[in-house]
């Protein structure tokens, strides 16, 4: 048990920081929701009745979204574009698909490869791309759950006000869902363009995410 709490660290550390979140989302959504119910002189509801709803449903997956969005973009354009200097960056001389043989694919793959890597063909490909098709994958999931519960949480908002209710394309073509949608977009590009060059020039100590202390700020990617 020791040696998988080691093994399996960080991944444990943020899956429990992600349901503690979690939960803390849900409680002070309900807190603020019933709030708002008791203003408008409705009903406070249950804890597992505001998570069962649209309201709490479109700020889980419009997190979530804007999210795998930011990693889905780092994962796919860092192939292409570089960064001289940050960690974050590979080598300047590597941009573009790199070769089979430092991909270590096909014919360059060892007895420890991957099954797919081995491989030719759609499963070579596939496999091989593998990470950016999953991450943008749930980037739709997350969007299409946001913009369903957010249609059902706008309909509820309007109906409150005595208004129709739109569709679901009237409410994709709304003010309301580009709103919250680029809210969170534009945060996340931020956060992944200040990583990028803060990394040029400050460090932490023995972090996979920072240089070595005394490594030149020019030193880019893999050079470390």
């Amino acid at each position: 048990m020791k040696r998988f709490l080691r093994d399996n660290g960080l991944t444990l550390f943020f899956l429990g920081a992600f349901l503690l979140s979690l939960l803390g989302q849900a409680l002070a959504g309900q807190a603020r929701y019933n709030e708002q119910q008791l203003t408008d002189g409705g009903d406070p509801i249950p804890l597992l009745s505001y998570v069962g709803s649209s309201d709490f449903a479109v700020d889980v997956a419009e997190n979530w979204q804007s999210e795998y969005l930011q990693f889905l973009l780092f994962i796919v354009v860092t192939v292409w574009l570089v960064q001289r200097g940050s960690p974050e960056s590979k080598r300047i001389k590597d941009i573009g698909d790199e070769s089979e043989e430092q991909q270590q694919m096909g014919a360059y793959a060892h007895e420890e490869s991957p099954g797919w890597a081995r491989g030719y063909g759609w499963r070579r490909s596939v496999y091989a791309n593998s990470l950016g098709l999953v991450m943008g994958l749930i980037f739709v999931l997350s969007w299409l759950g946001q913009s369903v519960a957010g249609t059902a949480a706008y309909n509820a908002e309007r109906l409150s006000r005595l208004q129709d209710p739109v569709s679901w394309g009237q409410y994709l073509g709304s003010a309301e869902f580009w709103s919250r949608t680029f809210q969170n977009w534009q945060s996340e590009m931020l956060a992944v363009a200040s990583m990028v060059v803060l990394s040029i020039y400050l460090r932490q100590r023995a972090s996979p995410e920072s240089k070595p202390v005394g490594e030149a700020h020019a030193t880019t990617g893999e050079e470390n």
